[in-house]
């Protein structure tokens, strides 16, 4: 087999291994693999000095080189190079449901400010990148083996525009390449010896060494309003006049007390609103069409957006929400791709005009799974369609989540999913569906977990909505994510309960019946401020740390930001979810089959527990309790009904063993029943695991 792009980074930076750099920190919490170079040094704020070229070296080797296998291919995806493919009836990417993810942000998550300055720097005193990049984010991994995540999802990867950019870089969703990554997660301490499609590769390949998956975000709906695109198919967007782009602005509809969907029985009303009118007047015909001959011209300048502006006046529209009324402003950005080159079919009679009108960004052009036109736009479909196969040739990624994939036409999704698993038969995908009522449909259509509103439910232990979440996962068609945050949610450490609620969740999410646990990115360092004002969340959330952090009111989505992994409990997490990752792992058949699942009850609205049966050769079988008490400000005494217990012991005792709880050691028991009850004591926030 030819030499990995791991081997070959091992070797650029092995070379420079004598180059002089002594004032180069990393958070000791990236030494999971016990780096001991002689250089090293402790510092405040739990910190460690090292040889970045000796440190990465050494962790490239020790870590992923020295479990490098003949035969093993780290380039293609886990199922290929293992040959566990899908049989020919079964759907694909089933992997998932056996899933520990970790969400992360590459310039983020792997963003240090090494030389100590108090800012995040392009180029250090060393010349080198103090944001995130694929090279620096190995040194995450050995932790997130630790925690028993087995599959890393990657937020958004490729080129983005800086055009009319939110924060201090942009967001990494305005997308204006697919298929270039962002040329900022390229690491200098490679030099120009490898390039970053060859970082990128090396960095897949040490995942796949470490036995974990990667799965990466694709946003097929939106693209920047400055892209690469637009050079060859302005006609694929929608247009407005430069002199009026101020003006512009999500139209609000009287008549409506609420935001609401899209529904065909609203658009009438929509339509008549005088104020869309005067919306659908502000778009024009894109550039190309309004003059091919001035086109041929304007479309080679090299600043193209300048130009149009220039010679047409004419600028690409902003995006906004397909909720009628959403209170959100537009996503000045991004924009939305044209799905149908024609108006939608259902509402193109509340048109004066339609043959003169031009294309117009609305709650239903937008919304193309409900409102279809009779052209579909068939090139730019099977350029979306071929995004993904791109990068399983290119990098050998596992799986995707399609962002907004619920807005796109059907015949789309399928045309996606299918490119992908001609590939890959086993290839996995995440739908963006947060209700857990259209489960079903998810699954129907191919996808095999959705997101689901955990990160809603899950904080909200006082009404009982954590329990509610908890207990309808077992009975959905698709598993849902368990987690209690997303990049686009408040943190749970900064919730009502604090880090102890985070703790206590954390270690349930990963018993949760057809559930696949979720960590979003520096979760396990009780990190309190959000990456993004996204979803559930109020204008303070923006406002989490001390006044004197110089990240305070900062977004890790759009802003220079370093998460606080210098955090004094930064180990509690990682070492909780080492201890109790054999413990999943021996019972994850019964986990993920609800079969062997039953809830515990009790009316306290802030416990929750379950169990699973598991049979032996030896004896009728062992049951594992999972037993948490949310609340994390007051200890409970609860007698929660456990009649599967006593029928699977066949007696009034049993033998326990208390293998983990977060207040006590563990230790053997003999447990009595009473009525089919249990004597149970739980602390606060106390979560304990038992086996009988």
């Amino acid at each position: 087999m030819a030499a990995t792009k791991l081997e070959k980074l091992f070797r650029v930076l092995s070379d420079q291994i004598d180059s002089t750099v002594y004032n180069y920190s990393i958070p000791d919490i990236w030494n999971v693999f016990d780096y001991r170079g002689e250089e090293m040094l402790s510092l405040p704020n739990y910190q460690k000095m090292v040889n970045p070229y000796r440190f990465f070296s050494t962790l490239i080797k020790e870590v992923f080189l020295d479990n490098l296998h003949p035969g093993f291919n780290p380039s293609l995806s886990l199922s290929m190079a293992k040959q566990t493919m899908p049989k020919r009836k079964e759907l694909g990417g089933e992997w998932l449901k056996e899933a520990v993810m970790y969400s992360t942000m590459i310039r983020a998550s792997s963003a240090w400010d090494s030389d100590r300055t108090g800012y995040l720097e392009d180029k250090n005193i060393y010349q080198l990148k103090e944001t995130g990049t694929f090279v620096k984010m190995l040194a995450m991994l050995p932790l997130l083996k630790k925690m028993g995540v087995n599959t890393v999802y990657l937020l958004p990867i490729s080129k983005f525009s800086l055009i009319d950019k939110k924060g201090d870089l942009g967001s990494p969703y305005g997308i204006s390449n697919f298929n270039e990554l962002d040329p900022n997660l390229k690491d200098p301490l490679t030099k120009d010896k490898m390039s970053l499609d060859e970082e990128f590769e090396a960095f897949v390949e040490a995942c796949h060494l470490l036995d974990m998956r990667v799965m990466i975000d694709i946003i097929p709906r939106t693209n920047a309003v400055e892209n690469d695109l637009i050079r060859d198919v302005p006609e694929w967007f929608y247009w407005i006049k430069a002199s009026e782009a101020n003006a512009y602005e999500v139209p609000y509809v009287e008549g409506f007390d609420r935001t609401v969907t899209p529904k065909f029985e609203y658009m009438e009303k929509v339509y008549q609103s005088p104020a869309i009118k005067r919306h659908i007047e502000r778009f024009q015909f894109d550039p190309k069409t309004k003059d091919p001959l001035l086109w041929n011209t304007v479309r080679k300048a090299k600043d193209i957006m300048a130009a149009i502006e220039k010679h047409y006046d004419l600028k690409v529209a902003p995006a906004f929400s397909d909720y009628i009324n959403d209170i959100q402003p537009p996503w000045t950005d991004i924009t939305f791709f044209r799905m149908y080159l024609d108006h939608p079919k259902e509402t193109r009679k509340y048109l004066d005009r339609p043959e003169e009108t031009p294309p117009y960004i609305l709650y239903d052009t937008i919304k193309s799974n409900m409102y279809h036109g009779e052209q579909p736009n068939l090139a730019l479909w099977h350029k979306l369609a071929n995004i993904i196969p791109s990068y399983q040739k290119r990098f050998g990624i596992d799986g995707a989540r399609i962002d907004m994939g619920h807005a796109l036409p059907a015949k789309l999704i399928q045309m996606i999913f299918n490119e992908a698993r001609k590939i890959d038969a086993d290839f996995g995908f995440i739908a963006e569906e947060l209700d857990p009522k259209n489960a079903a449909v998810a699954k129907d259509v191919g996808y095999n977990i959705i997101i689901g509103n955990g990160f809603m439910m899950i904080p909200r232990i006082w009404e009982g909505k954590a329990k509610e979440f908890y207990y309808q996962m077992p009975y959905l068609e698709a598993p849902l994510f368990a987690g209690a945050e997303t990049h686009d949610t408040p943190r749970i450490a900064a919730r009502d309960g604090g880090e102890t609620l985070a703790l206590t969740t954390t270690i349930v999410n990963m018993f949760m019946p057809n559930a696949v646990p979720f960590i979003n990115s520096a979760q396990e360092v009780f990190e309190k401020q959000m990456m993004n004002t996204g979803l559930d969340c109020t204008d303070n959330d923006k406002y989490n740390l001390s006044d004197d952090d110089p990240y305070q009111g900062k977004l890790a989505l759009f802003d220079r930001y370093q998460f606080h992994y210098d955090h004094p409990k930064r180990w509690v997490i990682p070492n909780v979810l080492e201890f109790i990752k054999p413990i999943r792992k021996k019972y994850l058949p019964q986990i993920k089959n609800t079969q062997y699942y039953v809830p515990i009850d009790d009316p306290y609205p802030q416990f929750v527990g379950y169990s699973f049966y598991k049979k032996t050769k030896t004896r009728k079988g062992n049951v594992l309790m999972v037993l948490a008490n949310l609340n994390p400000y007051h200890e409970v005494w609860l007698k929660p009904s456990v009649r599967h217990l006593r029928e699977a012991s066949n007696n009034q005792e049993t033998q326990g063993r208390l293998l983990f709880s977060t207040h006590e050691p563990p230790r053997v028991f003999t447990q009595f029943y009473d009525y089919h009850t249990l004597d149970l004591h739980l602390g606060p926030g106390e979560v304990k695991i038992v086996e009988f």
